[in-house]
C-alpha cells in the first residue's frame, strides 16, 4: 500500500519552483541565500534585504535576490572602513 502525500516538503518548494514565481517569502528567500529565517529577517529590517509589503505580508522579488547574489553580496558583507577611507581619498 502506497500513501499519496506530497512528497515535496515545504522547504524543497522554494527551490522546485523557483523558476517561475516572481517572489518569495523572507523564509524562503533566506533558504535560498542559505542563512536563516531569523538573520533574513534582520537583514529586511536593516533595509539590506528588498521587500514588497502587501498587508502584513513581506514578500522578496526574484529580481531583487538576483541583485544580490549578482553584486557578490557586497551589500550583505560591507567593510565599515572602506566608505570612510574612500572619502579621505577624494
Amino acid at each position: 500500500m502506497t500513501t499519496t502525500t506530497d512528497p515535496i516538503s515545504t522547504s524543497s518548494r522554494a527551490h522546485v519552483a523557483g523558476d517561475d514565481r516572481l517572489v518569495f517569502t523572507v523564509a524562503e528567500a533566506g533558504e535560498l541565500l542559505g542563512i536563516s529565517r531569523a538573520f533574513a529577517y534582520e537583514l529586511v529590517a536593516r533595509g539590506e534585504l528588498p521587500v514588497i509589503r502587501l498587508g502584513r505580508r513581506c514578500l522578496v522579488p526574484k529580481v531583487a535576490l538576483l541583485a544580490l547574489v549578482g553584486a557578490g553580496g557586497s551589500q550583505l558583507a560591507t567593510d565599515p572602513g572602506s566608505t570612510t577611507d574612500s572619502s579621505d581619498h577624494a
